[in-house]
């Protein structure tokens, strides 16, 4: 039996009383019960269920240690005693019911560890695994919903940048056939892809922006590629819009990203065979230079038309 609440105050030991240090002897109490005081909560119990395996309790209420008792004969534990019921019933059963919550398991794997009691040890670290493989998530993937959110993303990240946009309500025509397939093969390789360059890449998605299926690649900050996924057809009656699936194409621009992956350190062997005087290099070459260093390639499915019903002239 044991008691798992707090008793207040008014069963600690009184205000300037000082503990007394004492022996006990298993044998001379043999079963019977004992009173603990364990961080102002109540527990009883007997020496045998103390001492059954080989932990501090056991050095302490077989004679190894001394232990402190109150006036009132209360052994006294600096602990607390929150958990101490689950101890208890450990030493009786060999095996208890943990906790639910993760918080909890880390208190009582706390205690049992300060108590010596490996095999309840063992118990929460397994119990903690487990929930860590079921409740954590592997990769997070922010949902971006404004333009401002994006840019600070973006701006803040440290790592290259792999963003999916596919918004389906964008389409003002039909959709082909395979479109729909297509769109979602396009999800499936993104989710995919974070899972593999999880902590690596930061990938987000985009549900709000004007393109139906488009992927864009950033690297320190700025876009570096934009692969279009999305094209219009001309069928006999009504345009339709086409959705593609150019999976080599976005494999390709992901492996071209990780370049991006760690700050560049300039190289001073080679800034010194390019570098050039600035007495022969003129402002229109630095402008060009400039535009070349900012462009982006941006690849898109190739248009085609099948059949064109507009009449001519229009």
């Amino acid at each position: 039996m044991s008691g798992d609440t707090c008793l207040g105050s008014a069963l600690c030991p009184a205000a300037g009383h000082k503990p007394k240090a004492g022996g006990l002897k298993g044998g001379s109490l043999g079963n019977k019960y004992v009173r603990l005081n364990v961080g102002g909560s109540l527990y009883y119990t007997t020496v045998q269920v103390l001492t059954r395996h080989d932990t501090m309790l056991k050095a302490m209420f077989s004679g190894r240690m001394e232990v402190l008792t109150d006036k009132e004969g209360w052994i006294l534990i600096d602990r607390c005693g929150k958990h101490f019921g689950a101890i208890l019933n450990y030493l009786r059963d060999d095996t208890i019911a943990l906790p639910k919550h993760r918080q909890e398991i880390k208190e009582l794997m706390a205690e049992a560890k300060y108590y010596l009691i490996q095999g309840l040890v063992d118990m929460c670290q397994a119990a903690l695994q487990d929930k860590k493989d079921l409740y954590e998530p592997v990769c997070s993937i922010p949902i971006i919903t404004s333009p401002k959110e994006e840019e600070r993303l973006i701006e803040s990240s440290m790592k290259p940048v792999v963003k999916l946009l596919y918004n389906r309500s964008n389409n003002k025509y039909s959709y082909t056939s395979n479109s729909d397939d297509n769109l979602l093969k396009n999800i499936e390789l993104f989710d995919k892809l974070s899972l593999r360059f999880n902590g690596r890449v930061l990938f987000i998605k985009d549900v709000i922006g004007d393109e139906i299926c488009c992927w864009s690649f950033y690297g320190q900050g700025r876009k570096l590629a934009e692969v279009c996924c999305t094209s219009i057809v001309y069928a006999t009656e009504k345009k339709q819009t086409k959705v593609e699936f150019p999976e080599a194409r976005i494999y390709e621009e992901t492996l071209n990203v990780l370049l991006y992956e760690t700050p560049r350190v300039p190289d001073n062997s080679l800034l010194e065979a390019t570098s050039r005087s600035r007495s022969q290099a003129s402002h229109s070459e630095d402008d060009e230079g400039l535009e070349l260093r900012e462009r982006v390639r941006r690849i898109h499915v190739k248009r085609y038309s099948t059949y064109d019903d507009r009449q001519l002239g229009h």
